[in-house]
């Protein structure tokens, strides 16, 4: 299960084994698709297996008034 926003991805991972492997190449490839750094990027557990990685506040901020121009 995989919901995508413009600037967030929530996402189940079944196999617990490769929680921290999944969720560090989804951050490293978040960072990439919106040019910011990993520190940029919140990941939250938004249920069981269930994880949210998102641009956070400042982050969006910026990206908002690079696409406005």
């Amino acid at each position: 299960m995989t919901f995508e926003t413009a600037d967030s991805v929530t996402l189940k991972i079944w196999d617990r084994s490769t929680t921290h492997h999944t969720l560090d190449a989804l951050v490293h490839d978040f960072s990439l698709r919106h040019n910011t750094s990993k520190a940029s990027i919140a990941v939250t557990c938004s249920g069981p297996n269930t994880f949210t990685v998102s641009l956070d506040s400042a982050a969006k901020a910026t990206a908002f008034d690079a696409h406005s121009l």
